[in-house]
């Protein structure tokens, strides 16, 4: 599960130089969740589910939990908060949205775009500073600090991390970096991915020695952290460093499996599941 989940990762990105801007651009492949107007893939089998990418894992977990209970088939696609929000305002042919966020889900039923009544949070994220390194990241976080008197020299090139302009969980490395007071001295060693997924893939992948990443990416089902979580380093920013990252869903037609899917995430089955992966 957690292997099919990266193999949808991938994307443009903006980036610190010239020259890595290039080599990334080529490293888009063609399978990232693009909506195109007019397209329909997977609509008769069942619902379509567009949801954030940290929480992709997590429901497709869900997804065949359902399935399993009722034979209906839930599709995820996957993308950034911001990009699926702006798919879903062009008519993209969703029929459920799970947000990294609490403003989309509201945006979209202040806007007549969801059936009203249906919001509600799902999940509490929770941001990790992480590199497959054992010894870089320590429990403090330290290897944010530059040495003293030299704001040019840190132990990393690349540190990833989700575009803040589009993901929740951008924002809130945004905000730890900058109450560290490091984010205008970190500024051309950034490596922004469109969403959690690309983040977490740039570090994965080596291209970025660290990263942001969500908690959940390094969790597998029923709590167990993943092996590259296991043999890693990693720290928790303190919650006091960035806005708590609530996330809600919310109804977009009035489909019953639909409704049927919504109810049963917030079942105690469910909730079993959710907790699994790291929320």
């Amino acid at each position: 599960m957690e292997s099919r989940t990266k193999k949808l990762i991938a994307g443009a990105v903006v980036v610190g130089s010239a020259a890595l801007l290039v080599w990334l651009m080529a490293m888009r492949p063609p399978l990232e969740a693009e909506f195109t107007a007019g397209a329909d893939s997977g609509a008769e089998a069942g619902i379509r589910v567009a949801v954030a990418s940290n929480f992709a894992p997590a429901l497709e977990a869900l997804a065949h939990a359902f399935e399993a209970q009722t034979g209906h088939v839930v599709t995820p696609v996957p993308g950034s908060t911001g990009k699926l929000y702006a798919q879903i305002r062009n008519g993209a042919p969703f029929d459920a949205f799970f947000a990294a966020d609490v403003e989309r889900p509201r945006l979209l039923e202040e806007e007549g775009r969801a059936v009203p009544g249906t919001r509600f949070t799902y999940a509490i994220g929770t941001l990790v500073l992480w590199s497959p390194d054992p010894d870089l990241v320590d429990a403090d976080g330290a290897v944010l600090n530059p040495a003293e008197g030299d704001a040019g020299a840190f132990r990393f090139r690349f540190l990833a991390l989700a575009n803040p302009t589009l993901a929740p969980y951008g924002k809130a490395a945004e905000q730890v970096l900058r109450a560290r007071g490091v984010w205008d001295a970190l500024q051309d060693r950034m490596v922004r991915g469109e969403n959690i997924g690309q983040a977490y893939q740039y570090v994965y992948s080596g291209n970025a020695e660290l990263g942001f990443v969500a908690l959940s990416q390094l969790m597998g089902p029923g709590g167990v952290a993943t092996d590259i979580g296991r043999t890693g380093s990693r720290w928790e920013p303190p919650q006091a460093l960035y806005d708590p990252i609530a996330q809600q869903a919310v109804l977009l037609t009035e489909n019953k499996v639909a409704r049927d899917f919504l109810d049963f995430v917030r079942s105690p089955a469910a909730r079993d599941i959710i907790h699994g992966y790291g929320y």
